[in-house]
């Protein structure tokens, strides 16, 4: 396998049939992050830009959830439900125009029956229109760090602007959950009984998945069978989404799948109580990485086959590699980078580091390959780069890649 191949390698499908059958849907979209320290353990398109269906209630909740720790809305605080509310679409409660319903009444339906009609109902009591209501969701997104998202409604509904990443929806879910963490504890609700009716959470991970405390599923014809799910298990803490199942079994197979090969990866931390608290998020995916090889430990034994190239939008940033090879360096450590250029597109930037893996590769053996992003108010960028360096080592190594006709600089790791 020459260096291109294995660069480009993209992970290889965890878990079983039904796992590789979700990813083939061309609206799948995945990622695992590490709670503790932000590290991308798996993603595959992961800032493409899909719809969120009701994967939106959980920006709606977390606009509510402001507002309640400002002292503007209390858990009893009726809300009156408008006749453009009562006519959403389900699922719903089937409110009535003129019909109140208290807050607390109003997140409990949201997180376990996904109700449009209270989705609305929020969005008009609060914004006082449901549009003004979604330019408030997008503005706290990009406060946040959603980059690739815009709200456009409050409950998911199809909206072809509507769109999201798989990225930005662990972003969210790690902002909410830092914000407001005893309000996040909503999400862990299994059931909701309201005016003699009995529903339950449509998280069934909430179930059979042991750690799994939320947080939201979602679906619409357009965006297949999402979710997002929060699981803290042994000290160790993920955070995941998956878009676009064919099923919600499928998805929800797919999701315990990513999951569990993660599980091993992820960081043990000493539980909350004795550590002290953070004083801000942990930040996620700031550093954008990719496999020089592809896992195989989830192929059978008696079937070698390869991952596709990546494409265009096909992001893969991170895998859960196999055993290492014994013919594999040891990556090394240190505290600089060698950048080798910057582009527009992460595909370029990993295409330049391949190139240059080909050309120089007896030059950055072990030195892990980045495609490390850089946001600034009118662009984007990927800076390609190679890290595990020291100042010394890093300046030695860039001259022997100038030796070779290769432009770069010394950095220090951000």
């Amino acid at each position: 396998m020459n260096a291109v191949a294995a660069c480009l390698l993209t992970v290889a499908a965890l878990g079983g049939a039904t796992a590789k059958q979700a990813q083939a849907a061309p609206r799948y979209a995945a990622m695992v992050v590490d709670g503790h320290t932000g590290k991308i353990l798996y993603s595959r398109n992961g800032d493409a830009k899909r719809f969120p269906a009701s994967l939106t209630k959980i920006m709606t909740l977390y606009l509510l959830f402001d507002f309640m720790e400002a002292g503007k809305i209390q858990p009893g605080t009726w809300l009156t439900v408008t006749p453009n509310a009562a006519s959403q679409p389900p699922s719903k409660l089937g409110l009535k125009a003129g019909q109140k319903i208290r807050v607390r009444d109003a997140i409990r339906s949201l997180v376990t029956k996904s109700a449009n009609d209270v989705a609305v109902t929020v969005a008009e009591n609060i914004g006082g229109t449901e549009k003004n209501f979604a330019k408030m969701m997008t503005a706290k997104a990009r406060k946040i760090g959603m980059r690739r998202t815009t709200f456009k409604n409050a409950s998911g509904l199809p909206n072809k602007d509507q769109v999201t990443t798989a990225r930005d929806m662990i972003t969210m879910a790690n902002r909410l959950m830092f914000d407001h963490p005893e309000k996040y504890g909503y999400f862990k609700r299994k059931y909701f009984k309201y005016k003699g009716k009995k529903y339950r959470n449509h998280n069934r991970l909430l179930f059979d998945y042991k750690g799994t405390d939320g947080i939201k599923t979602g679906y619409t014809r357009a965006s297949g069978f999402n979710l997002l799910a929060n699981v803290r298990r042994g000290n160790k803490h993920l955070i995941a989404v998956i878009f676009g199942g064919k099923s919600s079994k499928r998805r929800n197979t797919a999701m315990r799948s990513i999951l569990n090969k993660a599980l091993p990866r992820a960081t043990a931390q000493l539980p909350r109580k004795n550590r002290p608290p953070r004083k801000k998020p942990v930040q996620y995916a700031s550093t954008l990485t990719f496999p020089l090889e592809a896992s195989t430990s989830a192929t059978p034994a008696n079937l070698k086959t390869r991952a596709p190239a990546p494409q265009a939008d096909q992001e893969t940033v991170a895998s859960i590699p196999a055993q290492p090879q014994a013919s594999r360096p040891p990556v090394r450590d240190g505290k600089f980078h060698i950048q080798v250029g910057a582009y527009s597109r992460q595909t370029d930037a990993m295409q330049r580091l391949a190139a240059i893996q080909l050309k120089a590769g007896d030059v950055i053996n072990g030195h892990a390959p980045l495609a490390v992003p850089l946001v600034e108010p009118k662009r984007y960028l990927y800076r390609a780069r190679f890290a595990g360096f020291t100042r010394k080592a890093a300046k030695s190594t860039c001259s022997q890649l100038k030796r070779r006709a290769i432009t770069c600089v010394v950095m220090s790791a951000e």
